[in-house]
C-alpha cells in the first residue's frame, strides 16, 4: 500500500482537475492536512478510499478544503439566521426538527467542518469516535485538526449514515458513485465520483481509476 503520497505530482495534478488551474494557500493546507492525517493513520482502504475522502470535502467546503459553516457563513450568528429565513420559506422540506436553533445553553448544532455535522446527537457520537469534546465545544469542529479527524473516522466508522468507506473501496472494488452514500444518499453521486477520481489521479492509484 502506497502511504508517502509524492506532493509535488498530486499538487500539480490537482491544481488542474478539480481545481480548474489555480490552487489557494488555504486549499493547499487542508489538502496537506488530509493527506498526513490519512498516512498517520495507514487505513487499510486504500488510496481510493482517500481519494473519496478528498472529494468529499472538497465538494461539501465548497472546493475551499477549509472547515466551513453550514451556508458558507462567517459566524454561527449568520448561519443561524440564513437557516432560519431558508427554513421558514420552506426551502428547507427535508428538515423535520431546525437543529440550528439555540439550545437551552445556548449552543447551535447547525453544519460545521469538511463534512457537514449537525444535530446534537452527532456531535455525541462524533465526541465518543474522535475523543474529542465536541458537545461543550460545537464549535470545536472548525478547529482543521478536528474537522480532519471528523472526516476521515466518521468516513471510516460509517458514523453518518451507517455507510462506511471500507463498503465501497478495497481490494478489487471501487464504487464511486455509490460511496456518496457514506454522506448524503445519491445527491450529486457522479458529481462527487467525478472529484475523486480526479484525486485518485493525482494519488497515482491507477487500479482504482480502472474500476
Amino acid at each position: 500500500m502506497n502511504m508517502g503520497y509524492e506532493r509535488s505530482f498530486f499538487f500539480d495534478h490537482v491544481r488542474r482537475n478539480p481545481f480548474s488551474g489555480r490552487l489557494a494557500s488555504g486549499q493547499v493546507a487542508g489538502l496537506a492536512a488530509v493527506l498526513e492525517a490519512w498516512e498517520a493513520r495507514n487505513p487499510i482502504e486504500g488510496p481510493a478510499a482517500l481519494a473519496y475522502a478528498l472529494a468529499t470535502a472538497f465538494h461539501e467546503t465548497a472546493a475551499t478544503m477549509q472547515p466551513v459553516r453550514e451556508t458558507l457563513a462567517k459566524t454561527d450568528q449568520l448561519a443561524v439566521v440564513r437557516l432560519e429565513s431558508a427554513y421558514s420559506a420552506g426551502r428547507l422540506r427535508t428538515v423535520k426538527t431546525p437543529y440550528w436553533r439555540y439550545d437551552a445553553d445556548g449552543r447551535t448544532w447547525l453544519g460545521r467542518g469538511l463534512v457537514q455535522l449537525t444535530h446534537r446527537r452527532n456531535y455525541q457520537k462524533m465526541s465518543a469516535l474522535t475523543g474529542i469534546d465536541l458537545v461543550t465545544a460545537p464549535h470545536r469542529a472548525m478547529e482543521m485538526d478536528v474537522a480532519v479527524k471528523i472526516l476521515i473516522e466518521g468516513m471510516r466508522a460509517g458514523s453518518f449514515t451507517g455507510r462506511k468507506l471500507g463498503d465501497y473501496f478495497g481490494p478489487g472494488k471501487s464504487d464511486w458513485v455509490g460511496a456518496r452514500k457514506i454522506i448524503n444518499g445519491n445527491d450529486r453521486a457522479a458529481q462527487v465520483a467525478g472529484y475523486a477520481k480526479a484525486f485518485a489521479a493525482a494519488l497515482r492509484d491507477d487500479a482504482a481509476m480502472a474500476a
